[in-house]
């Protein structure tokens, strides 16, 4: 799918980014182009210290921001396929700073349709995120207006031969800022701040998240919206098993915050189709045929009002599992204490 293809990864520097390019160099070793575009010189720096040009020549290190229109088109130039993963994602750090955060994620969205349409992009694939929908805080309401952007796109691509479509999944098992590494330093201090002992969250990991986006390139017939079944997990079995000696502080909610979070809203249910390994809501509007749509993926639409929500999901994580995902994924020295 990716070899003999030019592939640029907004955001590459990322722990999705990095995951993402790992995967892509493994199967796809010839792979024409990768580009990783960010704004971060020094983790640039440092990515490029572990793909050094003469093993990996194929690698392109692109300093820029998706604020800065002229810069993607300059990136985008001769790029066949887009994975849209920058973004302004700390919930408290946006609601402080709303105007970096709408620039950022809703004219950074902008930007990248209109360059890839401009120059001949074919595929995009654009990250999203569980607090898109029913959104409450900053965040996540540019991330849903960022989600329309990338579905209507298809709407006005004329007769440039090129597809939208999004990705949207739950708590990145070990990615920056999320609960299990502040947990895991926390655990040293002997105490764990808890939020709300009710809270929820889905849990995905980077390798799933990285599968997603790669079916998603090879599947998405354009507009449509992925999801994910997961597994949840609750604050206090991640608390349990990060640190079970650990004395809990309650600290409350944060701004912005929710107990649980939902990925797919009873409204979204009209449009929403199970695919089998993923759910998908299709657009409103599209140029394919939705009868050939549902016999390709064996699509079984979903009851009236169904709702995917972290809190009512009928997978959940002990944190017996917890500790072994978080061996796996995010610390192979882990030990529960």
């Amino acid at each position: 799918m990716l070899n003999n293809k030019s592939v640029l990864i907004t955001g590459g520097t990322g722990s999705f980014g990095k995951a993402f390019v790992k995967t892509v160099l493994e199967r796809y070793p010839n792979i024409k182009r990768l580009v990783i575009f960010s704004r971060d010189e020094q983790k640039q720096f440092q990515m490029a210290q572990e793909y050094p040009h003469d093993k990996y020549p194929m690698i392109r290190f692109f300093i820029g921001d998706v604020r800065d229109f002229e810069r993607v088109k300059r990136a985008l130039n001769g790029i066949d396929i887009v994975v849209h993963a920058a973004a302004m994602k700390h919930v408290p750090i946006a609601e402080y700073n709303p105007n970096e955060c709408i620039r950022t994620n809703i004219t950074g969205a902008e930007n990248i349709i209109h360059a890839s349409l401009e120059c001949g992009v074919e595929n995009v694939v654009a990250l999203s995120t569980d607090k898109a929908a029913a959104p409450i805080n900053l965040y996540g309401a540019t991330k849903l207006v960022s989600d329309k952007l990338f579905i209507a796109a298809n709407n006005i691509r004329g007769n440039h031969n090129i597809k939208f479509s999004v990705v949207r999944y739950g708590n990145v098992m070990g990615s920056n800022g999320s609960v299990i590494p502040f947990f895991l330093n926390k655990k040293k201090t002997g105490i764990l701040p808890i939020t709300d002992p009710e809270m929820t969250r889905f849990n995905i990991s980077l390798k799933e998240g990285v599968q997603m986006v790669l079916f998603a390139l090879e599947n998405a017939w354009g507009g449509e919206l992925f999801v994910p079944k997961i597994p949840s997990y609750s604050i206090m079995e991640v608390a349990k098993a990060i640190g079970p000696n650990c004395e809990h502080k309650h600290i409350g909610v944060r701004p912005g915050e929710k107990v649980h979070e939902e990925m797919i809203t009873a409204s979204d249910s009209l449009f929403t189709y199970d695919i089998g390994k993923y759910y998908v809501i299709l657009p409103f509007t599209h140029d394919w045929s939705l009868e050939e749509y549902i016999k390709k993926f064996n699509a079984v639409k979903v009851p009236v009002g169904f709702r995917y929500n972290s809190g009512e999901n009928t997978e959940w994580l002990t944190a017996a599992q917890l500790r072994s995902l978080i061996v796996e994924h995010v610390d192979s020295n882990f030990v529960a204490s």
